[in-house]
């Protein structure tokens, strides 16, 4: 269960463990900015799950707020380190472009091979934690639909 945001709107600083479906229902709801972002989210997770590399996926930022208009969806990835993004067919290769998936899927796309994440997997995604001001905020990791 995903704790009460903070006084400015924030979730609590942790790496806080969801569903999919639990994010959506909590922050994928009111208004329509809101409700196209959760189809977005829904979206990105369901093609990074088919590469069936996916390690780990996190979810951060505005989304994650009680901001009524989210800038948008910022997601951080985790795949095995066998992952080729070159061998993807359809739309999973635009996943792995952040420019190209920003454009095409209106989301901001990071994402390492396990072994390329520095301080190790759990560091780099609790990174993700820091704002642009310095401070900090909980994030989501995607733990299943």
């Amino acid at each position: 269960m995903l704790p009460q945001l903070t006084e400015i709107g924030d979730l609590p600083v942790g790496v806080h463990k969801a569903t999919l479906g639990e994010t959506i229902q909590r922050f994928g709801v009111g208004s329509d900015r809101r409700k196209l972002l959760a189809l977005r989210l829904r979206r990105i997770h369901g093609i990074a799950q088919s590469t069936r590399r996916l390690a780990r996926f996190v979810v951060f930022g505005s989304f994650l707020t009680s901001k009524d208009e989210p800038n948008d969806v910022d997601i951080f990835m985790v795949m095995d380190d066998g992952f080729d993004f070159s061998t993807l067919g359809g739309d999973a290769p635009l996943l792995f472009d952040h420019a190209v998936a920003q454009s095409h899927f209106g989301c901001s796309v990071f994402w390492v091979r396990r072994l390329a994440a520095m301080g190790g997997e759990q560091a780099a995604i609790e990174d993700w934690q820091i704002k642009r001001d310095g401070t900090e905020r909980g994030i989501v990791e995607i733990t299943g639909g």
